[in-house]
């Protein structure tokens, strides 16, 4: 059995656009996210069947959830339901947020093994 603590080294890192860091880890049934935007970064708009949740923790962002504009800054959270399109934009400075997905994103899917 692997240990209840992730490390960021344990993360499956990815850079689905320019100026985004994504790591991420799965549990049985969910995946976590630690993103990281530049100022400016665009996180393009998208859909998933997930349904996820978020919290901003450093910078703000202009959230495009199924075509309205959303101001998120640190300290407040998001919930969408799957199918919802979204898109992000990153304010004037860097920003630090986690997502929680449902059920496990397996494009994101890391060697996480339950027993």
């Amino acid at each position: 059995m692997r240990s209840y603590i992730v490390n960021r080294e344990e993360c499956v890192r990815m850079k689905p656009f320019p100026g985004i860091e994504m790591c991420a880890f799965e549990a049985e049934k969910m995946t976590v996210s630690i993103v990281e935007m530049e100022p400016g970064a665009v996180i393009e708009e998208h859909q998933h069947p997930h349904e996820q949740v978020g919290y901003m923790v450093e910078g703000w962002a202009e959230f495009v959830i199924d075509g309205q504009s959303y101001r998120v800054e640190a300290g407040q959270m998001w919930r969408l339901p799957g199918g919802v399109r979204h898109k992000v934009i990153a304010g004037d400075c860097r920003v630090r947020a986690v997502d929680v997905f449902y059920p496990v994103r397996e494009d994101m899917r890391g060697q996480w093994e339950a027993s």
